[in-house]
C-alpha cells in the first residue's frame, strides 16, 4: 500500500526519518524487530482520521534513520533519548507512546526514564516487564539454552550472515501467522519451547501463511537489502547493558496505559501481562483473538478500534 513520505529531524545525535499524519493529541509509534515505521501503515491514517496526530519514526538503526556503528549506541538510554529528542524537534511537550515488540519495551521505559514527556502508554503485544533479578541473558540461557534466538543474536555477524543470505526468504519466515495459540505453546514440552528461530529458519521448508501481501512485504525486503540487520540486532546486544544501567530506577508507570495482547503470540504471550497492575496501576487490558505476533498487520482494524476507543476516552 502507498505510504506517506518522511520528514527528517535531528535528535540525540542522529538523523531520524519520521512519518506523520493528522492533528490533535500526539501519538508516537515505536516499531520492533525486524520492522519499520511502515509497520504502522494501517494505524497512522486511522488515528489521523479519528482526530489524533500520528507520528512514526524509523528508529535508530532502521530504514532511513542513522545507523551508528558502536553497539553501545543502541542501549535503552539512547533509544528513549531518540524519542524524547523527537518531541523536542517537533515542538511537542508530551505524547502518548505506542510500541510493539522491541518498541513496546522502549515505550514502557520511556514512562520510567522520561516521565515528564509521556502522557500515556499503549503496549501492543509487549507487556511491562520489571527488571529481572539477574542478567536477563543469563536467565534466558538457563531457561531456554544457547539456541534461544536472543542468545544467538549476541554474537556480531552470526545472525546477519544467516538473515542476509536471502532477505526475501527471511521476511517470509518472520512474517508468518502462528500455527498454534500461546496457550497451546505453553503446554508443549520444554524442549519445544526453546525459541531457536535461527535453527528453525535454516531448515524451514518455505511453507506458511504470510501476514501481508507481496507488495507490502517487498517494502521490507527492499529496505533491509539496503540496510542489513545489524542496527536492529544491536538493540538485542544491549540487553545485559540495559539491565546494568537501569539499576535503581523507580518501576512505576504513573500515566494511563492500554495493554493489547494477541492470543497466538508465542513469544509475547498474553499470560505475561498477569500482575502488570502492580507496576502500571491505571491499566486497561485486551486480547485480540486469532492473532499472532504481527498484530498491526494481522488484525489492523481490531487494533485500531481498541486504540482509538481508549484514546478518545482518556485523551479526547
Amino acid at each position: 500500500m502507498a505510504f506517506i513520505d518522511p520528514r527528517f529531524v535531528d535528535t540525540n545525535g542522529i538523523r531520524m526519518a519520521v512519518y506523520e499524519q493528522g492533528k490533535g493529541t500526539p501519538v508516537v509509534f515505536s516499531h520492533g524487530f525486524p520492522e519499520l515505521a511502515y509497520s504502522w501503515r494501517d494505524q497512522i491514517p486511522a488515528l489521523a482520521r479519528a482526530g489524533f496526530r500520528a507520528i512514526a519514526p524509523d528508529q535508530r538503526g532502521y530504514g532511513k534513520t542513522s545507523c551508528p556503528e558502536d553497539i553501545a549506541a543502541y542501549d535503552i538510554h539512547h533509544l528513549c533519548g531518540d524519542l524524547a529528542g523527537l518531541l523536542d524537534a517537533l515542538e511537542i511537550d508530551k505524547a502518548v507512546f505506542c510500541g510493539h515488540d522491541w518498541g513496546g519495551l522502549v515505550v514502557w521505559q520511556m514512562a520510567l526514564l522520561h516521565p515528564e514527556r509521556v502522557s500515556g502508554v499503549i503496549g501492543v503485544n509487549t507487556p511491562f516487564i520489571p527488571r529481572a533479578p539477574m542478567d536477563p541473558l543469563e536467565l534466558m540461557r538457563q531457561a531456554l539454552g544457547e539456541g534461544m534466538y536472543i542468545v544467538q543474536f549476541q554474537q556480531p555477524g552470526k545472525a546477519e550472515k544467516i538473515l542476509e543470505k536471502d532477505i526475501a526468504r527471511t521476511f517470509r519466515f518472520f512474517f508468518q501467522k502462528s500455527i498454534m495459540s500461546a496457550e497451546e505453546f505453553e503446554k508443549l514440552e520444554p524442549s519445544f519451547q526453546s525459541l531457536n528461530f535461527l535453527e528453525q529458519f535454516e531448515i524451514w521448508d518455505g511453507q506458511g501463511q504470510v501476514v501481508c501481501p507481496d507488495d507490502e512485504l517487498e517494502v521490507y525486503i527492499k529496505t533491509f537489502t539496503h540496510t542489513g540487520f545489524t542496527g536492529g540486532l544491536n538493540w538485542y546486544r544491549n540487553m545485559s547493558r540495559n539491565w546494568k544501567i537501569t539499576e535503581g530506577i523507580r518501576e512505576k508507570v504513573d500515566v494511563p496505559a492500554l495493554m493489547i495482547s494477541a492470543s497466538d503470540d508465542v513469544v509475547l504471550r498474553p499470560s505475561m501481562t498477569v500482575g502488570m497492575e502492580a507496576f502500571v496501576p491505571d491499566l486497561e487490558k485486551h486480547v485480540i483473538m486469532n492473532c499472532g505476533h504481527w498484530t498491526q498487520q494481522e488484525k489492523p482494524e481490531e487494533l485500531n478500534r481498541l486504540m482509538i476507543d481508549w484514546l478518545k476516552r482518556r485523551f479526547g
